[in-house]
């Protein structure tokens, strides 16, 4: 698997892998402060929720070293970190990573460690959430693996796969591991418009890992699997609410209504790291609305009137009652959500 990002120790410096340009190119970029990692996760050169969230911890630690010397250490580092959650607002693991190690720098503050004595810490938990978010990935697999059935037709939308984690994948880790047990006959991957992430990473992850892998435009998923024999759905998050709620990549929520009408289980596949248990509903989750030209035009070729009037939510909100179940890595969660969900923020605290 292509890796998303690399923190190298020596000289302090995340590469990340710049999804803008795959397949065609393989680049890293360098980062080498806070504000070049807040502009990538801006211009989804890193993307999906597990990775932003890896690499606003990372982030956290550089803008720690930048604001070592200032006297306010605490109060600097504070507004990296509120400066890191404005670069995406519906991704729940940007903020949930940057205010844990937050919260540990003003731990170890009272406990009266000096600056550079706490950035150590927190390069040492970014690295931690890097190295977990892979084994947590791993395990969350094998849990929905169990509930695909045998020779498994899934359709999957947008990219929730190796690229979209520090390694293995959410939704495609499900896939990779159905594959290992000889389960999975073919993937259907939507293409996922406007930025194609379905096309150009998903496609890519699963054909270069050997996965079977049918690529198809947005709108022929309802017809697919009408026609091809689709048996489940499987996709990622970017925010759960404590009601099951589920945001995710602009497209989702009308695959989970054809699912529905084709009587297919959808299920979603997400780190707990990826639920807000402060929300009571998906009505309290910000939706980003991004540029117009993601929308006219592709890679700088226009393809649409240029004054035309635009809509480019990035996201939308699948209702709870549409999902069949929610597979993380302490299990798959069904109906009711919300006893469920509250078990699951029990199960999982001292983890988090």
């Amino acid at each position: 698997m292509v890796e998303t990002m690399e923190w190298q120790q020596a000289d302090k410096t995340l590469l990340l892998l710049d999804q803008t340009k795959l397949p065609q190119v393989c680049e890293f970029i360098p980062c080498k402060d806070y504000l070049r990692v807040k502009v990538a996760i801006q211009r989804l050169e890193v993307r999906g929720a597990p990775a932003i969230g890896a690499a606003a911890a990372f982030a956290m630690v550089l803008g720690a070293r930048e604001v070592a010397d200032t006297p306010d250490f605490l109060g600097a580092l504070d507004k990296i970190r509120a400066d890191l959650i404005t670069a995406r607002p519906t991704a729940v693991n940007l903020a949930w990573a940057a205010n844990k190690l937050y919260a540990l720098a003003v731990e170890l503050n009272k406990q009266d460690n000096a600056p550079y004595k706490i950035i150590k810490e927190l390069e040492k938990t970014a690295i931690k959430i890097y190295d977990e978010d892979i084994a947590r990935n791993k395990k969350m697999g094998e849990y929905g693996a169990a509930v695909l059935p045998e020779n498994a037709v899934v359709l999957t939308h947008c990219n929730a796969g190796a690229l979209a984690t520090c390694g293995w994948g959410t939704a495609l880790g499900v896939l990779r591991s159905a594959h290992a047990q000889g389960k999975l006959k073919m993937v259907y991957a939507d293409e996922t418009r406007p930025l194609l992430q379905g096309a150009r990473l998903t496609a890519y992850e699963l054909y270069e890992d050997g996965l079977p892998v049918t690529l198809i435009t947005d709108n022929m998923a309802a017809w697919t699997m009408r026609t091809k024999g689709i048996n489940a759905v499987v996709v990622g998050a970017d925010r759960i609410a404590a009601n099951g709620d589920t945001a995710n990549k602009i497209g989702t929520y009308g695959v989970a209504l054809a699912a529905k009408a084709h009587g297919i289980p959808f299920y979603i596949a997400a780190p707990v790291s990826t639920f807000d248990f402060s929300i009571a509903s998906g009505a309290e989750i910000p939706i980003e609305e991004r540029a117009a030209d993601e929308v006219k035009c592709f890679r700088s070729e226009q393809t649409a009137p240029a004054g035309v009037a635009t809509f480019n939510p990035a996201f939308d909100v699948t209702p709870a009652e549409l999902i069949a179940g929610i597979i993380t890595e302490y299990g798959v969660i069904t109906a009711p959500y919300i006893e469920n969900i509250k078990r699951l923020q029990e199960q999982s605290k001292e983890d988090f």
